[in-house]
């Protein structure tokens, strides 16, 4: 399968990594950036990416196609595809590898299905191919094979069963916890600066909670450049736990803290230009002027 097409839809920050990781591997990689961003754009040509020129060239000319975008985005651009899967007569496998709900991964696979072509569910858990082992794509649905051919090609592939749905499951649960996580840490530390008892605060956490300050300062002060894109993902987590009957609440604040980190000017960033020298202190001093603005 070293000669198969595979496309990107898009090439983002993860989506231009596993291109270029594919390609790396031996892939043609290709893409279409119609109606995309200056930064999509060049992260697309730092990753070799082909652009095809047209979401139906992307369809008639790939073996399979790998949907990475934000949630919020995901069932309209399986929409957008299926509208040109009508008029090719080989179809590529569609393979939705966005945060998103087990439900919205089943919506999503009967748009596909319907327009004739194959489906299967993924959840990307991890840093971008390029940093450290990568990352590992988690796969559910009735043949999962042609994921699994891909494994060890910049990520691990991982089969999870064949129903639509496992596969967003997981990502659902695992960033519920490591994206509420961060959010959590944001909201009492507003919290803390809105008293006036910041300080102190930090200090106590010295003490007794080290571990949780190094992650709150690891992370924390680099939010805003993707609190855009995770509004949506917090929504889809809160849609998930709703389906079983667990409260959505928290999520449903954590995407209240992303709404509030995109607000700030620091959300102009993109992880290729955010000031890493940023401390948290200074960070919370920026997110305090938004609060409920």
């Amino acid at each position: 399968m070293a000669s198969q097409t595979i496309a990107i839809l898009m090439p983002g920050d993860m989506g231009h990594a596993v291109g270029r990781a594919l390609r790396e591997h031996g892939h043609n990689v290709v893409t279409c950036l119609n109606d995309r961003g200056e930064h999509t754009r060049k992260l697309s040509a730092l990753a070799g990416l082909t652009d095809v020129g047209s979401l139906d060239a992307v369809v008639e000319q790939s073996d399979l196609v790998l949907s990475i975008l934000p949630p919020a985005a995901a069932v309209e651009q399986a929409k957008a595809v299926a509208r040109e899967l009508q008029s090719v007569e080989r179809k590529p496998l569609y393979v939705d590898c966005n945060a998103i709900s087990p439900e919205t991964a089943k919506t999503i696979a009967a748009i596909i299905n319907d327009a004739g072509a194959p489906f299967l569910d993924a959840g990307i858990i991890g840093l971008a191919p390029g940093k450290g082992a990568g990352p590992r794509i988690y796969v559910s649905g009735a043949d999962t094979a042609p994921m699994l051919s891909l494994d060890g090609k910049g990520f691990s592939v991982v089969s999870i069963g064949e129903a639509v749905g496992n596969a967003s499951a997981l990502k659902m649960v695992y960033a519920g916890l490591t994206k509420g996580t961060w959010t959590l840490h944001t909201a009492v530390l507003l919290a803390a600066e809105k008293l006036g008892v910041m300080e102190t605060l930090l200090e106590e956490f010295e003490m007794s909670q080290t571990a949780a300050l190094a992650a709150m300062r690891a992370r924390v002060p680099f939010l805003p450049a993707d609190s855009d894109r995770w509004i949506g993902e917090m929504e889809e987590i809160a849609s998930t736990l709703s389906q079983t009957g667990v409260t959505p609440d928290f999520h449903r604040g954590a995407a209240d803290i992303f709404r509030l980190l995109a607000k700030t000017p620091l959300a102009n960033e993109t992880r290729q230009t955010m000031d890493t020298s940023r401390t948290l202190e200074e960070a919370l001093q920026v997110f305090g002027k938004y609060v409920n603005q």
